[in-house]
């Protein structure tokens, strides 16, 4: 069978998947639910080990079309969960965005890890010196036109027939490029900048400063070149709104490779300081939001957090406009959180995967973390996201299984 026929067999499948009118009933809840509406409890799931499944093994030689077969093959395995997301009548191939050769910053990130499966990695960050802030490079969002163009017609040639095919014109510097945070760790490593925090904490000022200026650039020439569109929609969950364009609508008869033009304060934007979860609300503050606020300011509505506590950061949160969700990751205390998050944004409730179906599958524990932290949160404008499972023990039965337990005890618990 050639790639193209692999490719296209999937994307059957997927167009099936994302004719179903049960989408458009996630499409209204999720979009009611993000509006602080009260919905059932919904449920979202990513990053489910796929890579565990019999279902996750490709089968394309050419490198393109194998990345493209993946994404298929996880979305249809995804689709079979039955959790309440919907999936989009389209299939995004990025644009080839040029951007400095040593690094996205200019400044090459020396990775060392092991030559073993699933095994951890440790950087060497690449600002050591006060000089070395002079390495770095000012971003500029340029797209290689020519090669976009070929990715386009080669996946339009193998499967436009089938689904809508588009172009993700969105700059690189974006979510985890974006929230500066990041960049932060991988740039200057984590006990490095937290001894800076006291060491040197104008020099780090300088910094942040050069990061926030540098996605705000690449932000700006994007919105001013006509490339954010509404396919560019984050927000670690499903981004309807009332207040905001839907994703695109489904696609015209006539095929076109660019979604319309969007301006940023159409779209939900996501960011988190996952780098800075042992800081204090303080310095968090200072050396973080303070920074990240003008990015962030720019959007529709900002959904904030990802595997960071922010227990005691909710408050200074607060400064975002037009913030509407706030991660209560598994470290998090989650009665304090609903205390102080009340209906004023979207509580995103996140277990710990581990403890869900990470090791020793058990439906007694999964009930008792959920039941508990479910209650603790009542009243809330709640959802509960499974995530960032590393593992289920290649168990393919595991995701299924804590699906229905945790439909049940919603039901049970008249969420």
């Amino acid at each position: 069978m050639t790639d193209q026929q692999i490719l296209r067999n999937l994307a059957k499948q997927y167009a099936d998947i994302a004719a179903d009118p049960i989408n458009n009933i996630r499409r209204d809840l999720w979009r009611a639910h993000n509006s602080l509406k009260r919905t059932r409890v919904l449920i979202y799931t990513r990053a489910f080990a796929f890579n565990e499944m019999p279902e996750s093994h490709c089968q394309c030689e050419d490198p393109f079309f194998r990345r493209h077969e993946y994404d298929l093959r996880y979305k249809i395995y995804w689709a079979s969960l039955q959790d309440d997301c919907p999936f989009e009548p389209w299939l995004a191939v990025n644009a080839i965005t040029i951007t400095p050769p040593a690094g996205i910053w200019g400044v090459p990130m020396q990775w060392h890890s092991i030559d073993q499966p699933g095994s951890s990695r440790r950087i060497d960050p690449p600002l050591k010196d006060e000089s070395d802030l002079e390495k770095l490079v000012t971003p500029r969002h340029y797209i290689n036109e020519e090669k976009t163009a070929q990715r386009f017609a080669q996946m339009q040639d193998a499967i436009g027939d089938i689904l809508h095919v588009v172009v993700d014109r969105g700059p690189a510097w974006r979510t985890w490029h974006a929230d500066l945070s990041s960049d932060l760790g991988h740039l200057r490593g984590i006990e490095e900048f937290m001894w800076d925090i006291a060491d040197r904490p104008e020099w780090l000022h300088r910094l942040m400063a050069f990061l926030r200026d540098g996605v705000l650039k690449a932000h700006a020439e994007a919105e001013a070149a006509g490339d954010w569109s509404l396919i560019n929609h984050i927000n670690q969950a499903v981004p309807y709104a009332e207040e905001l364009p839907d994703p695109p609508a489904p696609p015209p008869t006539t095929p076109s490779a660019t979604p319309a033009p969007t301006p940023l304060k159409h779209l939900w934007t996501f960011c988190s300081s996952q780098e800075t979860t042992l800081l204090g609300p303080a310095q968090f503050d200072e050396f973080i939001l303070q920074y990240q606020l003008p990015i962030v300011s720019q959007f529709g509505l900002i959904s904030y957090g990802c595997c960071e506590d922010l227990t005691n950061k909710i408050d200074v949160l607060r400064q975002i406009p037009n913030l509407r969700r706030i991660a209560v990751a598994p470290v998090a205390d989650v009665a304090k959180c609903a205390e102080k998050i009340r209906t004023d944004y979207v509580l995103s409730y996140r277990p710990s995967p581990s403890d869900m179906v990470g090791y020793d599958f058990s439906p007694d524990r999964i009930r008792r973390i959920l039941k508990r932290d479910l209650e603790a949160s009542r009243g809330c404008i709640v959802d509960i996201t499974l995530k960032d499972v590393e593992t289920v023990e290649r168990d393919p039965t595991r995701m299924r299984r804590w699906m229905q337990i945790t439909r049940e005890i919603l039901e049970e618990m008249g969420m």
